[in-house]
């Protein structure tokens, strides 16, 4: 953990990043990508026959550039680009949803950090916690959603990190300034960046020993919850 920076206006509540904050994301897609692979090989033959896994993530990553919108939703970038792709291979659209499904819940099949329950555990009875994430995994199944007093998703919301919107929606839901608020994930320029241009303090989750560029400067690096709980309390001193 680096050297604390103490600020005069008192934290009353914390906001959290997911994937690669509370839990590892990379292994979580793996899977999931591959399950739903299979799944067409079973379903849409043609369409598998045609691709691998990466060159369906290369026909998401070009549909992306084609509207701003699914730099927001994510759910639904998936979704028409299975449409898309369905149909240039003569495959039943009626199916998609099948797979969106399937794709829905392997992605929150997800195995939590250590850290992360009992952290949550003893956070929750300091402080207002909350969650803001461009993903769309589902709270309720992974087990989370109780610690939150609000939980903020890009695709529902309709803006996305690092847009300020998010952050000051989710600070109003708990009902606190966002100079009383941090908020704690693992990218740089859309957690730790866009949090503090939105007003409130914002802590690097470095968990993976990633170094520290040039002009950026978070209020706090940790590596895990534990970390962030004694930077928490310095602030609280």
């Amino acid at each position: 953990m680096n050297t604390p920076r103490v600020s005069a206006t008192r934290i009353e509540a914390v906001l959290f990043d997911l994937d690669d904050t509370l839990w590892a994301i990379e292994p979580v897609l793996v899977r999931a990508e591959g399950l739903l692979y299979e799944w067409l090989r079973q379903h849409a033959p043609k369409l598998a026959a045609a691709h691998t896994v990466a060159s369906l993530r290369e026909r998401r990553l070009a549909l992306m550039q084609t509207d701003p919108v699914y730099r927001i939703d994510l759910w639904q970038l998936r979704h028409d680009a299975l449409v898309a792709a369905f149909t240039e291979y003569g495959e039943d659209i009626g199916l998609v949803g099948e797979a969106m499904a399937l794709f829905s819940e392997a992605r929150s099949t997800v195995s939590l950090f250590d850290d992360v329950e009992p952290a949550l555990q003893r956070l929750k009875t300091q402080l207002a916690l909350g969650s803001v994430s461009n993903g769309f995994a589902d709270l309720e199944r992974i087990g989370l959603a109780d610690h939150f007093g609000v939980s903020i998703a890009a695709h529902r919301f309709g803006r996305a990190k690092p847009d300020a919107a998010i952050f000051h929606a989710a600070c109003a839901a708990l009902d606190v300034a966002p100079a009383a608020a941090v908020y704690v994930g693992d990218d740089l320029q859309l957690d730790v960046q866009g949090a503090q241009q939105a007003g409130l303090r914002a802590v690097w989750m470095n968990r993976f020993d990633r170094p520290l560029p040039e002009g950026i400067v978070p209020d706090a690096v940790c590596r895990d919850l534990h970390e962030l709980q004694a930077w928490l309390n310095t602030q609280a001193a």
